[in-house]
């Protein structure tokens, strides 16, 4: 602010005389005396002699005017500075003081003057002269990208029309250089230059031009310590999770400084000292030094104290629990190294809320109120006992029990799956299954499901509790087009995953779909030259709405013909068809535990080979039935978002039957056993296939054939592991494990040519007409490593009735929004598989590595790339097999 003291040379003693005064005022109202008097003073071009300095005098206001650079109306200025005509003031006074006060504090003007102009008897004429401060034009932003400056201005209040005042522009510099520093550039320098902008409108405008120089992220070369006896170095930057030396093998963690990462660390280096017994660790200091290469060193100096023990620890106030049960939890004992971060965790471990703590063993049981405080009570002798301080409060009911958000599932989908009941006693573990359970309908956000507790009353004893969900999209399209095969392959599919079909003749349903009542109906059509695929699928998982029991049914169709070699297009007249349908039903088990799943289905396959001659069957022509029955067992306790697990695990086994045919159908197998070899043998003689002693024997080994496959006799049986450990906040491991066998229950039968396995490449089973199973195994080439063909040197077309593989995936979330859901990922993995017991070898795999990334988005389900490496060469080959990309389309997680 600036105060116009506007006296004359000829009053130099005068102007001696005011400041002598106004310097033993107190503060509070220097700021009027300063103004008004001074002004009056210069006004009336007065004597020292003639003016009592010591008080004001009082004037009647009369003609107040407005100079000066501004916008506003010269009515509006007066009104807002609370000064009016008529009004009786002192000059000097506190009025004057005020209405500057009050035109400042609108943070609209700068250079605020008030003159007295003209005095008459006791009335004066007052002029207040001042300026607006200047609105910001237009900002333009150096040194980031273009997707940062909108936070810029957002977190900077740098929009136009903003005024602009040395206070913004300290401050934004100000807040940068902090920002880019906490970052980790340590160098930043923020320059901000402003522009007049000079055109024909009368507001004051000017141009802000910021730059930044954040220079480089600087690296940590050093990090000494100093103090420390008992605890290493090493020890020490081990427990600094995210403040790390420069280390050119390390790649998850980076060695540059980030200042919030680093006062984070400080803290884990005092809770290294607790979790060994030195309660009374301490920082001294911490600094930085610059080195030439620049890079810095941090230096810590700490002080590490002498070491604790547990001594007596006493429970106070329990009478829900004995003293017995609440130590078995604690498990800590008289004598043991004090460790104060451990001591907490058994109380309540927040980093875990499922977690086995005292705490949570209160909140499932319904002491929603209870609270437990370890406390200190002496520390003779560097023993220092406790008092774990329970205060158990009462049982808490819910009262109500709701969920909000759900604008097109329908109530009873949501509620059949909570675990909390209103009437039913509080448990905290009810409330996080519950959410567990509305995310793995794949309905919501898993991100967004959100358990608010409402109206807590400790008196009564109880709560309302309320699930907030946000739906997402729970419907996909597949509709794509690509070459393979030989030629152009169309696909369209619809998987509508929240379906109503008592809806589907209601026409008011259609939005654009029935849906809400959590059904899945899948449509699937795929053709191209050589084949066509259709398929139909219906599963509810709440049979008569009142258990967990899912049924589920499919139908399909596939026709295949077989590719012409001479002219390169589909004979017609050659072809394999497969018609199939299924009935399945899930019942969910409550023993061992409710996350435990029995599943049975009945499926019938119906193979009708017309003169498909290809090698990949034992016949060409003909046909096979497949009835079969397949019980499964699974349990699957991941956590909440089924796309992007964190945590548990999902164990599958599964077993596949056919009927004994052989034991009752009447046919001697080992005969027919040995007619098929005398037909291999005599067709072996024949010079060429158009030899009657070929055409012969290949009509016998066909008759043959189909007695063996009339009906299909097998067992499978299949395993799956898979455990999710969340390693650091958004580092997730996922080790698995797999395992399948196809046998025979005659071995004079055989094992079947169908239902067999084919590892390798990307997992896809777009050709999958026989039954197969299609195992991923990256780096290598789609269903490229089945076991030897002695006769051919290479991987065998028929598959293999044996395999295993493990693999180790870690995954990074990039975005878990709902609607697009992005992971990147590492892998290894190895597999093996072969067509005995006898040549089978588990441990001798197929390895490979690898990176890739994963996109979900509701709409068209997953889809992602993959680049994989082969360490060793393909069957019959001597060449390690290299590098292979591998689209994913689809498939599950």
């Amino acid at each position: 602010m600036k105060l116009l003291l506007n006296i004359k040379k000829e009053n130099d003693d005068l102007g001696k005389q005011v400041n002598n005064l106004v310097n033993k005022l107190p503060a509070k109202k220097y700021f009027n005396y300063c103004l008004t008097l001074l002004v009056f003073i210069s006004c009336l071009n007065i004597n020292a002699q003639d003016v009592d300095l010591s008080k004001g005098k009082k004037y009647v206001l009369g003609e107040i005017t407005v100079a000066g650079n501004t916008a506003f109306s010269e009515q509006t200025i007066i009104t807002y500075s609370g000064l009016r005509k008529g009004k009786e003031i002192a000059i000097p006074g506190e009025d004057i003081g005020n209405a500057i006060k009050k035109l400042w504090n609108s943070k609209l003007f700068n250079d605020i003057e008030v003159y007295v102009t003209k005095i008459e008897g006791n009335v004066a004429n007052l002029q207040i002269k001042l300026a607006d401060l200047p609105q910001l034009n237009e900002l333009k932003v150096n040194g980031v990208k273009k997707g940062k400056v909108e936070g810029i201005v957002k977190d900077n209040k740098l929009k136009k029309g903003t005024k602009v005042t040395e206070n913004l522009i300290t401050t934004t510099k100000n807040f940068l250089t902090k920002k880019y520093k906490k970052d980790g550039f340590l160098n930043t320098k923020v320059h901000i230059n402003t522009i007049e902008v000079k055109d024909s409108i009368e507001t004051s405008r000017v141009n802000m031009v910021l730059n930044i120089d954040k220079g480089e992220k600087v690296k940590i070369k050093d990090i000494f310590f100093n103090g420390n006896d008992i605890l290493s170095d090493k020890k020490l930057r081990k427990s600094m999770k995210g403040t790390k030396e420069i280390n050119r093998l390390r790649i998850l963690k980076r060695s540059k400084f980030i200042d919030s990462a680093y006062q984070a660390d400080l803290g884990h280096v005092i809770d290294a000292y607790k979790e060994n017994g030195y309660r009374d660790a301490r920082i001294l200091s911490d600094s930085i030094t610059y080195n030439d290469d620049k890079t810095i060193s941090l230096h810590i100096d700490v002080k590490e104290g002498e070491p604790y023990t547990f001594g007596d620890i006493k429970f106070i106030g329990n009478t829900v629990y004995t003293n017995e049960q609440l130590s078995r939890l604690l498990r800590l004992r008289k004598g043991d190294t004090y460790n104060g971060i451990l001591l907490q965790k058994r109380i309540a471990d927040d980093t875990k809320p499922d977690a086995q703590d005292i705490t949570n063993q209160y909140q499932n049981n319904g002491y929603l109120f209870s609270s437990i405080n370890p406390v200190e009570v002496s520390a003779d002798n560097n023993v220092i006992d406790i008092e774990v301080r329970i205060s158990e409060g009462k049982p808490a009911y819910f009262n109500s029990v709701s969920v909000v958000g759900n604008d097109k599932t329908n109530d009873h989908v949501i509620y059949r799956e909570l675990r909390t009941r209103p009437g039913q006693l509080y448990s905290k573990a009810n409330v996080v299954r519950t959410v567990r359970e509305l995310g793995q309908l794949g309905f919501f956000d898993a991100q967004e499901i959100s358990p608010n507790f409402n109206n807590p009353n400790p008196v009564e004893g109880t709560i309302d509790m309320e699930y907030a969900v946000k739906e997402t999209g729970s419907s996909q399209i597949e509709l794509q087009g690509g070459y393979g095969g030989g030629g152009f392959i169309g696909t369209l599919g619809l998987s509508f995953n929240n379906f109503s079909i008592k809806d589907i003749f209601k026409k008011e349903a259609y939005k654009p779909i029935p849906m809400g009542d959590g059904q899945k109906l899948a449509l699937r059509l795929q053709a191209s030259r050589f084949y066509q695929t259709y398929s139909f699928s219906f599963s509810e998982p709440w049979l008569g709405g009142k258990r967990p029991v899912q049924f589920s049914t499919s139908l399909s169709h596939t026709k295949q013909f077989l590719y012409d070699f001479t002219t390169g297009n589909a004979d017609k007249s050659k072809s394999f068809n497969i018609t199939g349908i299924t009935f399945g039903l899930a019942k969910r088990l409550q023993v061992p535990d409710d996350y435990f799943t029995l599943s049975q289905a009945i499926s019938y396959q119906r193979y009708d080979l017309n003169n498909y001659n290809t090698g990949l069957f034992t016949f060409g022509n003909g046909f096979s039935n497949n009835l079969s029955y397949t019980f499964g067992l699974s349990r699957n306790n991941t956590s909440v978002d089924p796309i992007f697990p964190t945590g548990g695990s999902n164990f599958s086994f599964t077993a596949k039957f056919s009927l004994p045919y052989s034991m009752f159908n009447g046919v001697d197998y080992e005969q027919l056993s040995e007619d098929y070899d005398d037909a291999l043998e005599k067709r072996s003689t024949a010079t060429s296939t158009t030899d009657l002693a070929y055409i012969e024997a290949t009509e016998e080994i066909t008759e043959i054939d189909q007695k063996r496959y009339n009906w299909l006799e097998f067992y499978k049986v299949k395993f799956s592991g898979e455990w999710y450990t969340q390693l650091a906040k958004d580092l997730v491991l996922r080790p698995k494990i797999e395992f399948g066998f196809l046998g025979a229950y005659n071995n004079e039968r055989g094992v079947i040519p169908f239902e067999r396995f084919y590892l390798g490449g990307d997992g896809l089973g777009n050709f999958s007409l026989d039954g197969r199973e299609v195992i991923q195994l990256r780096g290598y080439p789609n269903q490229s490593l089945t076991h030897l063909d002695e006769s051919t040197g290479s991987a065998s077309q028929d598959g293999s009735s044996i395999y295993n593989k493990f693999s180790l995936e870690l995954r990074y979330p990039i975005t878990l929004k709902a609607s697009a859901k992005i992971y990147a990922l590492g892998f290894l993995e190895g597999g093996v598989s072969a067509n005995t017991f006898r040549d089978f070898s588990p441990f001798n795999l197929k390895r490979s590595a690898g990176l890739g990334i994963r996109i979900f988005m509701p709409a068209f389900g997953l889809l992602g790339i993959d680049f994989g490496h082969g360490f060793d060469p393909l069957p019959g080959q001597t060449v390690k097999n290299g590098w292979e990309t591998h689209f994913i389309i689809g498939q599950q997680f």
